[in-house]
């Protein structure tokens, strides 16, 4: 099970540990210096589903030679400020690669191996969006 912790440091800043002890700066507020806590979710999901994509790839033999994932969220007016609609665009390069091997990899992760996705699932509607560039080997 992992656990985690956030210790204050100063004024509003945070610093957030993993269970491996890998850590990240937060912040609330701009002039503190530090990821916002709700945009930390939206990493997570990004990283979270190009890890998958980028195994799914892989196992299908169509490694990427790039990938990132660009993640925009919309939040309700009015606190908690939750997000209702999430947009996941993935921008990848590689060689032979095939629009409908990415699209189902995508879905794969989203609706079976993304854990942050699964949780997010039913509290924020999220769409995904593909571009395939040119690889940087071309």
């Amino acid at each position: 099970m992992p656990v985690t912790s956030v210790r204050w440091v100063s004024d509003k800043q945070f610093v957030g540990t993993d269970s491996r002890n890998q850590s990240i700066v937060l912040s609330g507020d701009d002039s503190a210096g530090g990821v916002s806590p709700s945009q930390v979710l939206l990493i997570g999901l990004s990283a979270c589903t190009a890890h998958d994509v980028l195994a799914i790839m892989e196992k299908k033999r169509k490694p990427l030679d790039s990938l990132k994932v660009i993640a925009t969220g919309e939040q309700d007016e009015d606190p908690p400020w939750a997000y209702h609609h999430i947009h996941l665009k993935y921008i990848v390069s590689g060689e032979n690669l095939t629009e409908k091997a990415l699209v189902q990899a995508i879905d794969l992760s989203q609706e079976k191996y993304c854990s942050v996705a699964a949780t997010l699932r039913g509290v924020a509607d999220i769409t995904t969006e593909l571009e395939i560039v040119a690889s940087k080997r071309d």
